[in-house]
């Protein structure tokens, strides 16, 4: 204890000035909102570059599996090049109907959280690859989530296990939409709500995207129906569905932007 005494009392000055330096610092970046989007870059940049590092790392370990969802991959898109729409788990993407709404950008997750109760990945392409808020994010099985936000390189996505999340959804035999949120419970379930009572739910059923947003297209996979009740009023279905995805082992993803988004946007603001 004496030592440490003695050290700081050496040291008194450039202690001080540290931590006045911190503070200013802290005032700089929170006053200014240049300084903050630059920090904010910066520090993207920075755990980026590290998770992108360990990821790479882990991927050589364990080439076997990922071989093995390329290969998974590859007979997919097969699948996509010669029925000119893709197979996902039972539920078929029409390709053709995405060619001039949509692009697709491939990338990688070097970052995943699924234990937490407001989880977020991280994916190796940023604002350089074109890549902005609001993109929607799936894989060869079906939704992941939203990217949040961007720096140059990196950026973060919103995961469907995240109790924030609200993506439109719909049973797949009919038109009945509801929200997708999820309870934090477990990361291979999410909750479907607002499915009025007059639908025909079944376990087993299929759910997909609806389309009634500017993020996901329609018919992007979902999961299948494990479980259904009435909420408490009794006028609208509470649905547990297990994801197509797992979400605790994800690699390859396409980003999804929809290229009439602002316009979109634009119209339903005025």
């Amino acid at each position: 204890m004496q030592q440490i005494i003695n050290f700081i009392i050496r040291n008194k000055n450039f202690l001080l000035f540290f931590l006045l330096f911190c503070i200013s610092l802290v005032f700089t970046i929170q006053s200014h909102s240049y300084h903050k989007s630059k920090f904010i870059n910066s520090a993207n940049f920075l755990t980026g570059g590290v998770y992108n590092s360990a990821n790479n790392i882990s991927r050589y370990f364990n080439l076997k599996s990922q071989n093995q969802l390329l290969a998974e991959e590859n007979r997919r898109l097969r699948s996509l090049l010669s029925n000119a729409r893709i197979s996902t788990d039972s539920v078929y993407i029409d390709s053709t109907s995405f060619n001039k709404s949509y692009t697709f950008y491939n990338a990688n997750i070097i970052k995943n959280s699924y234990s937490l109760s407001d989880n977020i990945l991280t994916i190796n392409k940023g604002k350089n690859d074109s890549i902005k808020q609001d993109f929607g994010v799936i894989s060869s099985k079906g939704i992941i989530g939203i990217i949040d936000k961007t720096s140059n390189n990196f950026a973060t996505v919103l995961s469907v296990l995240n109790t924030t999340s609200r993506i439109s959804a719909q049973l797949k035999k009919s038109n009945h939409f509801g929200t997708l949120s999820w309870n934090a419970k477990s990361p291979d379930f999410v909750q479907l709500t607002d499915i009025p009572k007059v639908a025909k739910v079944k376990v087993g059923d299929t759910i997909i995207t609806s389309g009634r947003s500017s993020i996901f297209p329609k018919n992007i996979g979902v999961g299948i129906i494990k479980s259904f009740q009435l909420d408490a009023a009794e006028n609208y279905y509470e649905i547990d569905v297990k994801l197509f995805n797992d979400m605790t082992n994800l690699e390859h993803v396409y980003i999804i932007e929809n290229v009439n988004k602002q316009e979109i946007t634009n119209l339903e603001d005025e």
